[in-house]
Protein backbone atom coordinates (compact mmCIF):
# COMPACT_ATOMS: atom_id res chain seq x y z
CA UNK A 1 0.00 0.00 0.00
CA UNK A 2 1.01 3.14 -1.00
CA UNK A 3 2.38 5.47 1.63
CA UNK A 4 -0.13 8.49 2.66
CA UNK A 5 0.70 11.94 2.27
CA UNK A 6 2.07 14.35 5.49
CA UNK A 7 -0.05 17.24 5.77
CA UNK A 8 2.04 20.34 7.82
CA UNK A 9 1.50 23.59 8.54
CA UNK A 10 3.14 26.84 8.93
CA UNK A 11 6.59 26.61 10.66
CA UNK A 12 6.36 23.06 10.55
CA UNK A 13 7.73 22.45 7.58
CA UNK A 14 10.93 23.21 8.42
CA UNK A 15 10.89 19.44 10.44
CA UNK A 16 10.04 18.36 7.30
CA UNK A 17 12.23 19.92 5.09
CA UNK A 18 15.06 18.54 7.16
CA UNK A 19 14.21 15.46 5.61
CA UNK A 20 15.23 16.69 2.44
CA UNK A 21 18.44 14.87 1.21
CA UNK A 22 21.59 16.53 1.99
CA UNK A 23 22.44 17.67 -1.39
CA UNK A 24 19.48 18.69 -2.44
CA UNK A 25 19.07 21.24 0.41
CA UNK A 26 22.44 22.32 -0.17
CA UNK A 27 21.26 23.31 -3.81
CA UNK A 28 18.43 25.07 -2.27
CA UNK A 29 20.21 27.05 0.59
CA UNK A 30 22.42 28.92 -2.06
CA UNK A 31 18.37 29.67 -4.17
CA UNK A 32 18.47 33.86 -3.65
CA UNK A 33 16.46 35.50 -6.05
CA UNK A 34 18.62 36.54 -9.15
CA UNK A 35 16.16 38.73 -10.67
CA UNK A 36 16.46 41.16 -7.34
CA UNK A 37 20.14 40.12 -7.46
CA UNK A 38 20.45 41.91 -11.13
CA UNK A 39 18.26 44.67 -10.29
CA UNK A 40 20.40 45.52 -6.67
CA UNK A 41 23.52 44.53 -8.52
CA UNK A 42 23.23 47.04 -11.45
CA UNK A 43 21.64 49.87 -9.33
CA UNK A 44 25.07 49.47 -7.20
CA UNK A 45 27.13 49.22 -10.22
CA UNK A 46 25.85 52.64 -11.78
CA UNK A 47 26.08 54.12 -7.92
CA UNK A 48 30.03 53.51 -8.24
CA UNK A 49 30.72 54.79 -11.57
CA UNK A 50 28.21 58.37 -10.76
CA UNK A 51 29.62 58.28 -7.42
CA UNK A 52 33.26 58.54 -8.98
CA UNK A 53 32.07 60.88 -11.72
CA UNK A 54 30.77 63.70 -9.10
CA UNK A 55 33.93 63.22 -6.30
CA UNK A 56 37.25 63.09 -8.93
CA UNK A 57 37.46 66.88 -9.05
CA UNK A 58 36.69 67.28 -5.35
CA UNK A 59 38.62 64.38 -4.08
CA UNK A 60 41.85 65.75 -6.04
CA UNK A 61 41.65 69.40 -4.55
CA UNK A 62 41.11 67.97 -1.27
CA UNK A 63 42.89 65.16 -0.92
CA UNK A 64 45.40 64.49 -3.92
CA UNK A 65 43.92 62.14 -5.35
CA UNK A 66 40.73 61.41 -7.78
CA UNK A 67 39.81 58.01 -6.22
CA UNK A 68 39.89 58.74 -2.73
CA UNK A 69 36.23 59.62 -2.03
CA UNK A 70 35.46 56.59 -4.32
CA UNK A 71 37.64 54.14 -2.13
CA UNK A 72 35.46 55.14 0.91
CA UNK A 73 32.32 54.47 -1.21
CA UNK A 74 33.85 51.04 -2.34
CA UNK A 75 34.78 50.21 1.43
CA UNK A 76 31.55 51.05 2.03
CA UNK A 77 30.39 49.06 -0.11
CA UNK A 78 31.92 46.08 0.70
CA UNK A 79 30.76 46.22 3.95
CA UNK A 80 27.33 46.19 2.92
CA UNK A 81 27.62 43.01 0.90
CA UNK A 82 28.91 40.98 3.94
CA UNK A 83 25.82 42.75 5.77
CA UNK A 84 23.47 41.73 2.72
CA UNK A 85 25.22 38.21 2.32
CA UNK A 86 24.83 37.11 5.91
CA UNK A 87 21.25 38.35 6.49
CA UNK A 88 20.25 36.82 2.73
CA UNK A 89 21.29 33.28 4.21
CA UNK A 90 20.14 33.79 7.77
CA UNK A 91 16.63 32.54 8.21
CA UNK A 92 14.72 35.98 8.04
CA UNK A 93 12.38 34.52 10.94
CA UNK A 94 15.02 34.84 13.80
CA UNK A 95 14.60 38.45 13.89
CA UNK A 96 10.97 37.98 14.79
CA UNK A 97 12.66 37.08 18.05
CA UNK A 98 14.72 39.59 18.57
CA UNK A 99 12.17 42.55 17.37
CA UNK A 100 12.09 44.48 20.61
CA UNK A 101 15.33 43.90 21.14
CA UNK A 102 16.34 45.93 17.69
CA UNK A 103 13.43 48.26 18.79
CA UNK A 104 14.69 49.37 22.43
CA UNK A 105 18.70 49.39 20.79
CA UNK A 106 17.83 51.86 18.16
CA UNK A 107 15.62 53.81 20.53
CA UNK A 108 18.38 54.21 22.71
CA UNK A 109 20.62 55.40 20.16
CA UNK A 110 18.11 57.90 18.84
CA UNK A 111 18.25 59.64 22.33
CA UNK A 112 22.24 59.39 22.75
CA UNK A 113 22.04 61.26 19.20
CA UNK A 114 20.07 63.91 21.04
CA UNK A 115 22.31 64.05 23.80
CA UNK A 116 26.28 63.44 22.79
CA UNK A 117 25.95 63.84 18.46
CA UNK A 118 27.58 65.71 15.99
CA UNK A 119 26.46 69.20 15.06
CA UNK A 120 26.32 69.81 11.40
CA UNK A 121 24.54 72.02 9.62
CA UNK A 122 22.11 73.19 12.12
CA UNK A 123 21.55 69.26 13.00
CA UNK A 124 21.80 66.48 15.09
CA UNK A 125 21.80 63.23 13.40
CA UNK A 126 24.99 61.22 13.74
CA UNK A 127 27.61 59.52 16.30
CA UNK A 128 31.09 58.70 16.13
CA UNK A 129 32.44 61.93 14.13
CA UNK A 130 29.72 61.36 11.78
CA UNK A 131 30.33 57.62 10.71
CA UNK A 132 27.06 56.10 12.87
CA UNK A 133 23.79 57.74 12.30
CA UNK A 134 20.68 55.72 13.54
CA UNK A 135 17.93 57.50 11.88
CA UNK A 136 19.30 55.03 8.65
CA UNK A 137 18.85 52.15 10.98
CA UNK A 138 15.54 53.04 12.46
CA UNK A 139 13.81 52.82 9.39
CA UNK A 140 14.59 49.85 8.98
CA UNK A 141 14.17 48.05 12.39
CA UNK A 142 10.72 49.84 12.79
CA UNK A 143 10.23 48.06 9.57
CA UNK A 144 11.69 44.28 11.37
CA UNK A 145 9.40 45.38 14.68
CA UNK A 146 6.42 46.47 13.28
CA UNK A 147 6.37 42.89 10.53
CA UNK A 148 6.80 40.90 13.94
CA UNK A 149 4.29 42.89 16.22
CA UNK A 150 1.05 43.28 13.18
CA UNK A 151 1.95 39.44 12.53
CA UNK A 152 1.25 38.48 16.52
CA UNK A 153 -2.07 40.58 16.47
CA UNK A 154 -3.53 39.38 13.25
CA UNK A 155 -6.97 39.38 14.60
CA UNK A 156 -6.82 42.61 16.55
CA UNK A 157 -5.26 45.53 14.11
CA UNK A 158 -8.54 46.80 14.01
CA UNK A 159 -9.44 47.33 17.14
CA UNK A 160 -9.24 50.98 18.63
CA UNK A 161 -7.62 49.88 21.53
CA UNK A 162 -5.55 47.52 20.76
CA UNK A 163 -5.02 48.24 17.36
CA UNK A 164 -4.25 51.81 16.03
CA UNK A 165 -3.54 52.98 19.66
CA UNK A 166 -0.14 50.87 20.41
CA UNK A 167 0.52 51.79 16.50
CA UNK A 168 0.69 55.61 16.89
CA UNK A 169 2.19 55.25 19.93
CA UNK A 170 5.15 52.98 18.38
CA UNK A 171 5.77 54.56 15.47
CA UNK A 172 5.27 57.81 17.11
CA UNK A 173 7.90 57.92 19.81
CA UNK A 174 10.67 56.61 16.94
CA UNK A 175 9.42 59.20 14.46
CA UNK A 176 9.29 61.60 16.68
CA UNK A 177 13.10 61.01 18.33
CA UNK A 178 14.19 61.06 14.52
CA UNK A 179 12.29 64.60 13.50
CA UNK A 180 13.99 66.03 17.06
CA UNK A 181 17.07 65.92 15.37
CA UNK A 182 15.89 67.10 12.91
CA UNK A 183 15.89 64.22 9.82
CA UNK A 184 12.10 64.97 8.12
CA UNK A 185 13.08 62.60 5.37
CA UNK A 186 13.55 59.56 7.62
CA UNK A 187 11.23 60.26 9.40
CA UNK A 188 8.75 60.31 6.61
CA UNK A 189 10.08 57.19 5.51
CA UNK A 190 9.16 55.38 8.86
CA UNK A 191 5.45 56.73 8.87
CA UNK A 192 4.86 55.82 4.98
CA UNK A 193 6.61 52.24 5.30
CA UNK A 194 4.69 51.72 8.51
CA UNK A 195 1.54 52.86 7.27
CA UNK A 196 1.82 50.36 4.60
CA UNK A 197 2.32 47.32 6.49
CA UNK A 198 -0.45 48.60 8.81
CA UNK A 199 -2.86 48.85 6.01
CA UNK A 200 -1.55 45.17 4.77
CA UNK A 201 -2.14 43.51 7.92
CA UNK A 202 -5.81 44.60 8.14
CA UNK A 203 -6.32 48.01 9.39
CA UNK A 204 -8.58 50.21 7.57
CA UNK A 205 -9.09 53.58 5.71
CA UNK A 206 -10.31 54.99 8.74
CA UNK A 207 -7.67 53.88 10.49
CA UNK A 208 -4.90 54.78 8.27
CA UNK A 209 -6.46 58.23 8.01
CA UNK A 210 -6.31 59.25 11.46
CA UNK A 211 -2.73 58.03 12.18
CA UNK A 212 -2.02 59.99 8.78
CA UNK A 213 -3.69 62.95 9.35
CA UNK A 214 -1.83 63.25 12.96
CA UNK A 215 1.63 62.35 11.39
CA UNK A 216 0.77 65.56 8.48
CA UNK A 217 -0.22 67.88 11.63
CA UNK A 218 3.21 66.52 13.72
CA UNK A 219 5.11 67.43 10.34
CA UNK A 220 3.38 70.86 9.73
CA UNK A 221 3.94 71.71 13.16
CA UNK A 222 7.67 71.17 12.87
CA UNK A 223 8.02 72.52 9.16
CA UNK A 224 6.80 75.79 11.11
CA UNK A 225 9.25 75.71 13.74
CA UNK A 226 12.69 74.27 11.94
CA UNK A 227 13.54 77.15 9.72
CA UNK A 228 15.23 75.30 6.78
CA UNK A 229 12.28 73.40 6.70
CA UNK A 230 9.97 77.00 6.63
CA UNK A 231 12.30 78.13 4.03
CA UNK A 232 12.05 75.18 1.76
CA UNK A 233 8.31 74.47 2.25
CA UNK A 234 7.88 78.44 1.16
CA UNK A 235 10.21 78.38 -2.14
CA UNK A 236 8.28 75.68 -3.07
CA UNK A 237 4.81 77.01 -3.00
CA UNK A 238 6.77 80.06 -4.61
CA UNK A 239 7.60 77.87 -7.13
CA UNK A 240 4.36 76.37 -8.26
CA UNK A 241 3.97 79.70 -10.22
CA UNK A 242 7.03 80.73 -10.79
CA UNK A 243 10.20 78.00 -11.24
CA UNK A 244 12.58 80.32 -10.46
CA UNK A 245 11.27 81.01 -6.96
CA UNK A 246 12.14 77.30 -6.62
CA UNK A 247 14.98 76.54 -3.87
CA UNK A 248 18.51 76.82 -5.20
CA UNK A 249 19.24 72.97 -5.52
CA UNK A 250 15.85 72.61 -7.03
CA UNK A 251 17.05 74.87 -9.85
CA UNK A 252 20.32 73.80 -10.06
CA UNK A 253 19.15 70.30 -10.93
CA UNK A 254 16.14 71.22 -13.48
CA UNK A 255 19.02 73.47 -15.22
CA UNK A 256 21.52 69.50 -15.52
CA UNK A 257 18.01 67.87 -17.19
CA UNK A 258 17.64 71.00 -19.43
CA UNK A 259 21.54 70.41 -20.36
CA UNK A 260 21.62 66.48 -20.10
CA UNK A 261 18.43 66.35 -22.81
CA UNK A 262 17.47 62.60 -24.14
CA UNK A 263 21.10 61.40 -23.89
CA UNK A 264 23.29 63.36 -21.61
CA UNK A 265 25.99 65.09 -22.19
CA UNK A 266 28.65 62.06 -21.35
CA UNK A 267 29.78 60.23 -18.59
CA UNK A 268 31.82 62.56 -16.37
CA UNK A 269 31.25 65.68 -18.66
CA UNK A 270 28.52 67.09 -16.11
CA UNK A 271 29.19 70.85 -15.10
CA UNK A 272 26.43 71.38 -12.63
CA UNK A 273 28.67 69.01 -10.19
CA UNK A 274 31.37 71.51 -10.00
CA UNK A 275 30.16 74.00 -7.41
CA UNK A 276 26.21 74.45 -8.53
CA UNK A 277 24.40 71.58 -7.32
CA UNK A 278 24.76 70.74 -3.75
CA UNK A 279 25.31 67.39 -2.36
CA UNK A 280 26.28 66.36 -6.34
CA UNK A 281 27.41 62.89 -4.57
CA UNK A 282 24.04 62.02 -2.02
CA UNK A 283 20.88 64.34 -2.48
CA UNK A 284 21.82 65.77 -6.42
CA UNK A 285 23.03 62.25 -7.91
CA UNK A 286 19.92 61.89 -9.83
CA UNK A 287 20.26 65.31 -11.65
CA UNK A 288 23.85 64.54 -12.26
CA UNK A 289 22.38 61.41 -13.66
CA UNK A 290 20.26 63.59 -16.00
CA UNK A 291 22.83 65.68 -16.90
CA UNK A 292 25.48 62.81 -18.45
CA UNK A 293 23.02 60.41 -19.35
CA UNK A 294 20.18 62.10 -20.32
CA UNK A 295 16.72 61.12 -19.88
CA UNK A 296 17.14 57.86 -21.72
CA UNK A 297 19.44 56.96 -18.75
CA UNK A 298 17.95 58.54 -15.78
CA UNK A 299 14.64 56.87 -17.36
CA UNK A 300 16.96 53.48 -17.17
CA UNK A 301 17.44 53.83 -13.38
CA UNK A 302 13.77 54.67 -12.82
CA UNK A 303 12.92 51.19 -14.48
CA UNK A 304 15.54 49.33 -12.34
CA UNK A 305 13.30 51.14 -9.09
CA UNK A 306 10.32 49.78 -10.92
CA UNK A 307 11.43 46.26 -11.52
CA UNK A 308 12.91 46.07 -7.50
CA UNK A 309 9.42 46.90 -6.29
CA UNK A 310 7.70 44.16 -8.80
CA UNK A 311 10.08 41.78 -7.48
CA UNK A 312 9.77 42.64 -3.90
CA UNK A 313 6.06 42.54 -3.71
CA UNK A 314 6.62 39.41 -5.40
CA UNK A 315 8.60 38.19 -2.97
CA UNK A 316 5.59 39.11 -0.36
CA UNK A 317 3.09 38.08 -2.11
CA UNK A 318 4.72 34.33 -2.14
CA UNK A 319 6.13 34.86 1.86
CA UNK A 320 5.45 31.51 3.87
CA UNK A 321 4.05 33.31 6.45
CA UNK A 322 2.33 36.46 7.98
CA UNK A 323 5.32 37.86 9.17
CA UNK A 324 7.64 37.21 6.07
CA UNK A 325 4.80 38.81 3.98
CA UNK A 326 4.61 42.13 6.01
CA UNK A 327 8.74 42.49 6.02
CA UNK A 328 9.05 41.79 2.17
CA UNK A 329 6.16 44.81 1.46
CA UNK A 330 7.32 46.92 4.31
CA UNK A 331 11.13 46.96 2.83
CA UNK A 332 10.05 47.14 -0.57
CA UNK A 333 7.87 50.16 0.44
CA UNK A 334 10.73 51.59 2.02
CA UNK A 335 13.26 51.58 -0.58
CA UNK A 336 10.76 52.42 -3.13
CA UNK A 337 9.69 55.77 -1.37
CA UNK A 338 13.22 56.83 -0.56
CA UNK A 339 13.85 56.58 -4.54
CA UNK A 340 10.95 58.35 -5.58
CA UNK A 341 11.09 60.90 -2.76
CA UNK A 342 14.53 61.76 -3.91
CA UNK A 343 13.27 61.69 -7.62
CA UNK A 344 10.21 63.75 -6.92
CA UNK A 345 12.67 66.36 -5.00
CA UNK A 346 15.04 66.64 -8.43
CA UNK A 347 12.16 67.12 -10.55
CA UNK A 348 10.52 69.89 -8.35
CA UNK A 349 7.80 67.94 -7.18
CA UNK A 350 8.25 68.01 -3.68
CA UNK A 351 9.91 70.45 -1.66
CA UNK A 352 14.05 69.31 -0.71
CA UNK A 353 14.59 66.91 1.94
CA UNK A 354 17.71 65.48 1.75
CA UNK A 355 17.10 61.46 1.24
CA UNK A 356 19.33 59.68 -0.65
CA UNK A 357 18.64 57.87 -4.13
CA UNK A 358 18.95 54.10 -2.66
CA UNK A 359 22.06 52.07 -3.52
CA UNK A 360 23.04 54.90 -5.64
CA UNK A 361 24.41 57.90 -3.57
CA UNK A 362 27.80 58.05 -1.85
CA UNK A 363 26.67 57.13 1.81
CA UNK A 364 28.10 55.11 5.23
CA UNK A 365 25.10 54.00 7.08
CA UNK A 366 22.53 54.52 4.50
CA UNK A 367 24.40 52.36 2.11
CA UNK A 368 24.73 49.47 4.59
CA UNK A 369 21.51 49.88 5.99
CA UNK A 370 19.76 49.28 2.57
CA UNK A 371 21.76 46.61 1.53
CA UNK A 372 20.86 44.97 4.82
CA UNK A 373 17.43 45.80 3.81
CA UNK A 374 18.01 43.66 0.29
CA UNK A 375 19.54 41.32 2.27
CA UNK A 376 16.43 40.40 4.10
CA UNK A 377 14.20 40.33 1.17
CA UNK A 378 16.58 37.89 -0.31
CA UNK A 379 16.36 35.54 2.80
CA UNK A 380 12.56 35.77 2.61
CA UNK A 381 12.70 34.38 -1.13
CA UNK A 382 15.05 31.64 0.01
CA UNK A 383 13.27 30.44 2.71
CA UNK A 384 10.36 29.98 0.47
CA UNK A 385 12.12 27.74 -1.99
CA UNK A 386 13.47 25.88 0.46
CA UNK A 387 10.21 25.36 2.02
CA UNK A 388 8.83 24.81 -1.19
CA UNK A 389 11.21 21.81 -1.68
CA UNK A 390 9.13 19.43 0.49
CA UNK A 391 6.69 17.92 -2.46
CA UNK A 392 4.07 16.88 -0.20
CA UNK A 393 3.59 20.50 0.18
CA UNK A 394 4.08 22.48 -2.57
CA UNK A 395 0.39 24.02 -2.16
CA UNK A 396 1.20 25.11 1.01
CA UNK A 397 1.67 28.85 0.04
CA UNK A 398 -2.24 29.24 -0.78
CA UNK A 399 -3.27 33.11 -0.64
CA UNK A 400 -6.22 34.15 1.84
CA UNK A 401 -8.02 36.96 2.56
CA UNK A 402 -6.65 39.29 0.37
CA UNK A 403 -9.66 42.07 0.55
CA UNK A 404 -9.42 42.71 3.89
CA UNK A 405 -13.04 42.03 3.83
CA UNK A 406 -13.16 39.61 6.63
CA UNK A 407 -11.25 42.06 9.38
CA UNK A 408 -8.42 39.49 8.12
CA UNK A 409 -4.68 40.99 7.16
CA UNK A 410 -4.23 41.63 3.09
CA UNK A 411 -1.15 39.07 2.70
CA UNK A 412 -0.55 35.93 1.95
CA UNK A 413 0.50 32.89 4.85
CA UNK A 414 1.04 29.33 4.71
CA UNK A 415 -1.92 27.39 5.28
CA UNK A 416 -3.97 24.30 4.55
CA UNK A 417 -5.76 23.95 1.27
CA UNK A 418 -9.34 22.59 1.07
CA UNK A 419 -7.89 19.97 -1.61
CA UNK A 420 -5.12 18.89 0.70
CA UNK A 421 -6.88 17.99 3.52
CA UNK A 422 -7.26 14.28 4.47
CA UNK A 423 -10.90 12.98 4.33
CA UNK A 424 -12.02 10.77 7.19
CA UNK A 425 -11.35 8.08 6.57
CA UNK A 426 -7.41 8.68 6.22
CA UNK A 427 -7.50 8.13 2.30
Amino acid sequence: MADQPVFIEGDDLITRAAAVPAERRQRIGLALDPYLLIVVGGLLAIGVMMVYSTTFDWSYQSFGSESYILLQHLRNLAIGAVVLALLAFIDYRVWKRFAVWLLLGVIALLIAVLLFGDDAFGARRSLIRGSLQPGEAAELVMIIYMAAWLSSRRTRVRSFLYGLIPFAVLVGIVGSLVMLQPDLSSAAMIFAACGVMFFLAGADLLQLGVAGGAAAGIGWVLSQRISYAQGRLTSFVDSLSDLTQAHYQVQQAVIAFLNGGWTGVGLGEGRQKFGFLPAPHTDSIFAVIGEELGIIGAGFVVLLYVALAVRGFQTSRRAPDTFGALLAAGITVWIVSKALLNIAVMTALVPPTGAVLPFISFGGSSLVVLMAGAGLLLSVGRVRARLMSVPERRNVFAPYDRSGRNRGPRVSRAGRSRSARPNASGG
